[in-house]
């Protein structure tokens, strides 16, 4: 599957042409620098989960165009006495809460990003799944390529409400400039460092979204 919906596009000379040259040649350069911590926690994943370095799933980018999200895996693969996972609280390794905690779980989409499939600055891409679930206006949160950060989770992230976070993902695609990505850039780091906002108040995740009349 990989549909796209042209309506969605927002169209900028920035957005288009000057941000996907930097986001590549930025993420190719930070990948060459970080790849020795990049391989020390594909080794440690590997020998503490079981082998399981890898978290990969289909998420829909610009314009609804589909395409292989790429994170490390934080969580084991655990299960109750009925073959159902268990709860993401109860699956979070002790590794990948250390992971999660430093944002480190993100550094994979830095290919995602190589490959123009993503940007360091966008909305965040959320489940397939979700897609009929939105109203006409949150729609619009699909007319940019979707980022490894974004107004909203400089804003809130995991700890703000899912309608608040709809408001603030269409915000950026109204918004989005260069100054206003350096901005959002800026106070990730902020974040990253304070450790802020990475969990919702009740789970390790984000809770799904059910719809607009929850």
């Amino acid at each position: 599957m990989n549909n796209t919906n042209p309506n969605l596009k927002a169209s900028t000379w920035y957005g288009d042409w000057l941000k996907p040259i930097l986001d590549r040649l930025v993420a190719l350069f930070a990948l060459i620098v970080i790849s020795p911590v990049f391989l020390m926690i594909v080794i440690l994943l590997f020998v503490f989960q079981d082998g399981h370095v890898w978290f990969t799933q289909m998420r829909p980018g610009k314009n609804e165009r589909l395409f292989r999200l790429i994170k490390f895996k934080t969580m084991n693969e655990r299960r109750n006495s009925r073959g159902e996972l268990l709860s993401d609280v109860e699956r979070l390794t002790k590794i990948g809460k250390f992971i999660r905690k430093t944002s480190l779980d993100e550094l994979p989409q830095l290919i995602n990003v190589i490959k123009g499939e993503m940007s360091f600055v966008g909305p965040r891409p959320l489940l397939v799944e979700y897609l009929p679930l939105y109203n006409e206006q949150q729609k619009k949160r699909h007319g940019v390529t979707p980022g490894i950060t974004g107004w909203a989770q400089v804003n809130g992230r995991n700890a703000i409400d899912w309608q608040t976070k709809f408001k603030l993902d269409v915000w950026y695609v109204d918004n989005q400039s260069f100054w206003v990505d350096i901005k959002i850039m800026f106070r990730t780091l902020l974040k990253v460092v304070k450790s802020e906002g990475i969990n919702s108040s009740t789970a390790a995740t984000m809770e799904r979204f059910t719809g607009n009349d929850q």
